[in-house]
């Protein structure tokens, strides 16, 4: 359930249009509901300004069909990450509004609403390779409110094609890099802008990357400042922190606490 739809249903019972049980059936669902294997979060977009996301990995198709349902159902938008098409498909026979993001293996319900994104979060990758982990911080961000601009393929091996970008990198509020191989591409940007960078280590590379193990170390230990490092191959996380960061840089008040200074 999203902050207006609550504020309406409030608004209603003030106004008398509403009775306060008809009210009380519309938010016996909160905080969560209880499917038996799944406890669904309905407050967190109360919290948090977004749907509860759901991971498909270790889950059957049904129970990603029944948690996208129930999610869907309270308004959305609903996003399920890290998805096959045979899931999507079960998907949308329970929620027919669902689409299939390949790019980003990732299914969305949309919530129809004609939300305008903000400018403000850059997305580079090294390589192609590392296309769909972007895809899926794309995604992420884009459902958050925020507008991405993506440069693919700039990696260190060619620094001039990252250099070409400079417009692009002054532009940004937030920049987040996906990397594989060496992962050394965060710490090059990170010295060349004054905005925060979001490192993403992805598993791309041959034999001594460690499934992305070298790309993270790599970028933990980088010596430029600015610089913070999600998990392999974690699109989503860098995409919503991304929007965080864009949102609370376009939000004068965000941060901002009023009152009397304590001596």
């Amino acid at each position: 359930m999203k902050r207006d739809q609550l504020e309406r249903i409030l608004s209603e019972v003030r106004a008398g249009s509403l009775t306060v049980d008809a009210a009380a059936d519309a938010l016996r669902e909160l905080p969560y509901e209880n499917l038996g294997f799944a406890r669904v979060d309905h407050h967190r977009a109360l919290r948090q300004g977004m749907t509860e996301v759901v991971l498909c990995t270790g889950k059957t198709a049904d129970q990603v069909a029944a948690i996208v349902e129930r999610l869907a159902a309270g308004g959305g938008p609903v996003l399920a990450t890290r998805a096959t098409e045979a899931v999507f498909l079960r998907v949308r026979a329970a929620v027919p509004a669902a689409e299939w993001r390949p790019d980003a293996r990732a299914i969305v319900v949309p919530d129809g609403s004609a939300e305008l994104l903000r400018d403000g979060v850059l997305v580079l990758t090294a390589g192609t390779g590392d296309l769909p982990v972007a895809a899926e911080a794309v995604l992420t961000a884009e459902l958050m409110g925020s507008r991405c601009e993506v440069a693919a393929d700039v990696g260190i091996a060619g620094v001039h094609r990252l250099l070409d970008q400079r417009e692009a990198l002054g532009r940004a509020r937030v920049i987040v890099v996906v990397a594989g191989m060496d992962g050394a591409l965060p710490s090059l940007v990170g010295g060349l802008v004054s905005v925060p960078v979001i490192a993403v280590p992805t598993s791309v590379g041959y034999g001594a990357t460690f499934g992305g193990l070298a790309a993270l170390l790599t970028m933990l230990t980088s010596c430029a400042p600015g610089v913070a490092v999600v998990n392999i191959d974690n699109g989503f996380g860098a995409g919503y922190l991304a929007a965080l960061v864009n949102r609370a840089a376009g939000d004068p008040t965000v941060g901002v606490h009023r009152g009397r200074a304590e001596p």
